[in-house]
């Protein structure tokens, strides 16, 4: 059989996961797939395509294939180097299986996944079509989404599937006192102000009511809700843990205002986005989420600073974000 394949990441290399050149080989794929996933046994592997590479950590690899019927399905293999993620698969399968499958009344969905080959560290799962909520954002009249978007976050907060993990405001705390002196290291010009912002950061956090918890996203931005039509789908749940919802709704809102501020030169540019989402979250759930959504998106704009430090076309952008949180922080000396 002819299959492309294509690996511009040369993945062969990686020496934490040797494997990756037999996930990429079309005769060790069809058999792997007739082996553990029989209901693609008799599909026609078209193409192959490593789409995604941190090297050491781990790999997504894009399988197309071609069924009985003319029709093309197209795997994701998401592999990671110190072993197969079996939570994540689990988590997806029981939230298929709990009204979030393609054929949910409400029009919100996940990946539907479709098995795991232990030898090489990976569990599929089928793409979806459509496009990213980022690519939504500049676009006028969208804040409709916003609103679905909450529901999207609103559903996934009632789903009664216990996490493995938790994380608290402590643990957001921890992260910025860990990245922040990095940043102090890299820009030492910036040492006091960055100083500053980390100490109000703590105030801010040690003053924010944990409320109730539940399991969320924990990465919960543009990028993770796909958009295909009236449905959307729910990407990602690899941090899947327990935690305040209004984690979720503040990085969410905090991207946006990053996104807005990078690409619209204007961190307000999106408030209806903003306020859309809030509002619906709120009417969804409670007045009392309001404070601490607030908190969150301070805290994680904070987190963004290191964050642009790590992306060479976003660090134009540092000291525009660090004024950003100093506003939001109240710190005077701007």
């Amino acid at each position: 059989m002819t299959v492309f394949v294509s690996d511009r990441f040369n993945s062969v290399t990686d020496l934490k996961m040797p494997f990756l050149s037999a996930a990429i080989d079309p005769l060790e794929v069809q058999e792997r797939f007739s082996e553990y996933l029989p209901t693609f046994q008799n599909a026609q592997l078209q193409k192959i395509q490593v789409i995604r590479h941190k090297l050491g950590r781990r790999c997504l690899i894009e399988y197309e294939l071609l069924n009985n019927h003319g029709q093309t399905i197209t795997l994701i293999g998401k592999i990671r180097a110190k072993g197969t993620d079996f939570n994540s698969y689990e988590l997806q399968k029981s939230l298929w299986q709990k009204g979030f499958a393609d054929d949910s009344a409400d029009g919100i969905s996940v990946p539907q996944p479709v098995g795991i080959i232990p030898e090489w560290q990976m569990w599929l799962q089928r793409k979806v079509q459509g496009a990213i909520a980022t690519q939504f954002l500049p676009q006028t009249n969208t804040s409709f989404l916003a609103k679905r978007i909450a529901e999207v976050a609103h559903k996934l907060h009632q789903i009664n599937i216990t996490p493995r993990r938790s994380h608290t405001v402590s643990d957001e705390l921890r992260i910025l006192n860990e990245r922040i002196p990095l940043v102090i290291q890299e820009y030492p010009e910036w040492k006091e102000r960055l100083e500053q912002i980390l100490a109000a950061s703590n105030y801010l956090g040690k003053n924010t009511l944990e409320q109730k918890h539940c399991g969320i996203h924990r990465d919960f931005y543009p990028d993770q809700v796909i958009i295909n039509g009236s449905r959307l789908y729910l990407i990602d749940l690899d941090l899947y843990c327990e935690g305040n919802p209004a984690i979720d709704i503040g990085n969410f809102i905090a991207h946006i205002k990053e996104y807005s501020l990078r690409i619209l030169g204007n961190s307000e540019a999106l408030s209806d986005w903003e306020t859309a989402l809030t509002e619906k979250f709120i009417q969804l759930t409670s007045e009392e989420f309001k404070t601490s959504i607030e908190s969150y998106v301070t805290l994680t704009l904070v987190r963004h600073i290191y964050i642009s430090t790590q992306f060479l076309e976003r660090r134009f952008f540092t000291e525009t974000l660090l004024k950003l949180c100093e506003q939001r922080l109240h710190i005077r000396n701007v």
